[in-house]
């Protein structure tokens, strides 16, 4: 199941007629809370052992070993994914208007804003490593931090899927 983030996507969501670099930083944006979200819905699931475990693929940098150890530990991951990504769209196909109207607004100023920002409020900030025309094979889960743990390292970054 592979879930495609391009300029079709916009389209469909009601996003064709924004700017080309706003088309770019937003396809970013909604890589980036897909995997977020996927990974804490499945690192909710995940026990301290469960945890521990996938965080070692993570450190490893093993996508190929994570998506391994997904799929037997969580055979329903791929639904999980999405289930998050057709949320996803419907959040941002009603919040298109105001997205939209943002996105011109800025046109004329220096600088550029997100226009994600002005709509709806981010679960996080775009980054500019994420590819623009990702195609999403099911991203492994963030590990997320438990309760009065420091952070044990960054957020997960995906392979280039360009």
């Amino acid at each position: 199941m592979a879930i495609n983030l391009d300029r079709t996507l916009l389209e469909e969501i009601g996003l064709g007629s924004l700017p080309e670099n706003e088309k770019t930083s937003l396809i970013s944006h909604i890589y980036e809370t897909l995997e977020m979200r996927v990974g804490m819905r499945l690192a909710d699931q995940m026990t301290n052992d469960q945890l521990d475990e996938f965080e070692k693929y993570f450190e490893a940098k093993d996508d190929a070993g994570a998506f391994n150890w997904l799929e037997t530990n969580f055979p329903n991951y791929k639904q999980i994914v999405q289930d998050e990504f057709n949320k996803l769209k419907e959040e941002i196909r009603l919040s298109a208007p105001q997205i939209i109207q943002a996105a011109s607004q800025n046109q004329g100023q220096s600088g550029t804003t997100d226009p994600i920002d002005s709509g709806m409020t981010p679960p996080i900030p775009p980054t500019p490593s994420t590819p623009s025309g990702s195609q999403i094979q099911t991203p492994p889960p963030t590990t997320q931090q438990r309760p009065n743990e420091p952070p044990s390292h960054p957020p997960y970054q995906p392979p280039n899927q360009s």
